[in-house]
């Protein structure tokens, strides 16, 4: 079984991302994350809704063209 908590690391690759793409993130509170000690951990449930609501933004707003 997969744990649902994970680590930096975990979520960049997750992502993509390089590490300090993921630490910027948290500095501008971006991502739903929690701090244990001096970790940052994130619930991979939380990342895929997060992920998710990215994703229909992203098409919601490609869908909506404006003419003048």
């Amino acid at each position: 079984m997969e744990s649902p908590i994970m680590d930096v690391p975990d979520v960049a690759r997750y992502l993509r991302v390089h590490r300090s793409t993921i630490y910027r993130m948290l500095k501008h509170h971006r991502l739903p994350a929690f701090k244990v000690g001096r970790d940052w951990k994130f619930d991979i449930h939380a990342i895929e809704a997060w992920v998710q609501d990215r994703v229909q933004r992203t098409n919601g707003s490609s869908d909506t063209i404006q003419r003048h």
